[in-house]
């Protein structure tokens, strides 16, 4: 587990650098708005598009991984829908606070997911966070959309969540990626070598962008409600991942692989829904910025006990 963790920290410390050059002077909060709209429009979906067309998936039970996450978040947002009933009567959430509890121990931080697969793992890993990403955004997104709206103070155009999800530019570069698997030839060399040079800029990017994002003076809000989502998350989703992959068959390094997917912190774009919806975007920041911390412990702990399940 110590080599585990010594191997991701340097991941977790760019994410501290970013926080830390968000409080300076170096830029504006234009510039840092500019930054994640370049990250999300351009490098994050060349990263994944380099990721696909180069991955080797020959081996890999993508299809027993693939059903393992949708099943996983199925049962994990039954989990917590049904946890309503405890939490309205005692006043320990509001509709808007549990939204964002949704929210937060559903939807994962992928590129903190690619950080560590390439970090840790051979470019199969990166292949099969790729593909998780693709996947599971779309019901992801559907999923918190209706409950923020249904808990928040605000009505969803499903028109436009509809569109903006089939144009999400992660999903256009996974899906490009796929279909020039299908096409014969290939990418002209020195085209694939500036892909590739784009690409190299994401995972830096990407996490001081999440970094940025955090806000560390609002997890102290030691409130039962806020460690829900957190347990949920970084426990029990990346446990019952394992177990489901491991009973459709996953073995190996491919377990391990699936495991990263559901043990990185949540994902920071749940705060800007929660704002447009009238959900509680202040508490889901406290919510992702413990995680994001607490992370950095819970994760090499997941992957430890994939590791030992996956050689036993």
């Amino acid at each position: 587990m110590l080599a585990i963790f010594e191997s991701i920290l340097p991941i977790f410390l760019i994410i501290v650098l970013g926080n830390l050059l968000r409080r300076t002077s170096i830029t504006s909060d234009d510039g840092w708005r500019g930054l994640e709209q370049v990250s999300y429009w351009v490098l994050y979906p060349t990263l994944l598009f380099a990721t696909i067309i180069h991955a080797d998936f020959s081996g890999l039970r993508l299809d027993a991984m693939l059903i393992a996450l949708l099943a996983t978040i199925a049962i994990m947002a039954v989990l917590v829908l049904g946890s309503w009933p405890l939490w309205r009567p005692s006043g320990a959430a509001t509709p808007g606070e549990f939204s964002s509890m949704f929210q937060s121990a559903l939807r994962w931080n992928g590129f903190i997911a690619l950080a560590v697969a390439q970090k840790l793992f051979p470019p199969a890993a990166s292949a099969v966070v790729a593909l998780a990403m693709a996947v599971i955004i779309i019901p992801l997104n559907v999923m918190s959309v209706a409950v923020v709206a249904r808990f928040g103070s605000r009505d969803a155009d499903w028109g436009k969540v509809m569109r903006a999800t089939a144009t999400n530019p992660l999903i256009v570069g996974v899906a490009a990626g796929i279909i020039l698997r299908f096409l014969p030839g290939g990418l002209y060399d020195p085209l694939d070598e500036a892909i590739g040079l784009i690409a190299s800029a994401a995972i830096g990017m990407g996490l001081i962008s999440v970094g940025a994002g955090l806000r560390p003076a609002d997890m102290f809000r030691p409130r039962l409600a806020i460690w829900f989502p957190v347990v949920l998350k970084l426990a029990v989703l990346p446990a019952i991942l394992c177990l489901i992959g491991y009973g459709l068959g996953v073995r190996g390094p491919e377990l391990v692989y699936l495991v990263l997917c559901g043990a990185v912190p949540t994902a920071m774009n749940g705060y800007m829904l929660a704002r447009q919806l009238g959900g509680d975007a202040e508490f889901y920041a406290a919510v992702t910025t413990l995680q994001t911390v607490l992370a950095v412990l819970t994760m090499p702990a997941a992957l430890a006990i994939a590791t030992q399940l996956s050689s036993g």
